[in-house]
């Protein structure tokens, strides 16, 4: 009798898991538990609950996991992705400390900070490294004095 009690608690406890976090995490094992609270509940032995509750869990996994790729966020690129790689010129000091810097490059002017904390100043040609939300990410160019886009 106290093993359905056990395993109660480890299907809820497993489901409040669940329940916190954004992914499928632990609903396999409440799952899991779920069918060893019923092998319990019937009178099995120790070891078969154990094996029922892994076996359960597995299948779980094994069914559920390749459906969920389906429904998995796909990366979708937009316009903004297209400024990744390219040079750029500064239209404002970029000081990370102040924090203050815009850059222009493909027709638009952005809010843009140092990747690596240098102080970039106005007029330099910069190479976009990466986007974080509204700012571009940028390095000092390689690249002397061409017309950046």
């Amino acid at each position: 009798m106290p093993m359905i009690w056990i395993w109660l608690a480890a299907a809820i406890l497993f489901g409040v898991v669940e329940g916190l976090t954004v992914g499928l995490v632990s609903i396999w094992f409440a799952i899991g538990a779920v069918a060893a609270l019923i092998g319990a509940a019937l009178g099995a032995v120790l070891w078969m609950q154990l094996l029922l509750f892994a076996v359960v869990s597995a299948a779980a996994v094994a069914m559920v996991r390749p459906l969920t790729r389906r429904f998995r966020a796909k990366s979708v690129p937009t316009n903004a992705d297209r400024c990744v790689g390219r040079t750029a010129r500064v239209t404002e000091t970029i000081d990370n400390q102040l924090p203050a810097g815009a850059v222009y490059v493909d027709g638009k002017t952005w809010t843009a900070r140092s990747a690596d904390g240098t102080v970039i100043p106005e007029g330099s040609l910069v190479e976009v490294q990466r986007i974080e939300g509204v700012k571009l990410l940028v390095n000092m160019s390689e690249k002397k004095e061409e017309h950046p886009v």
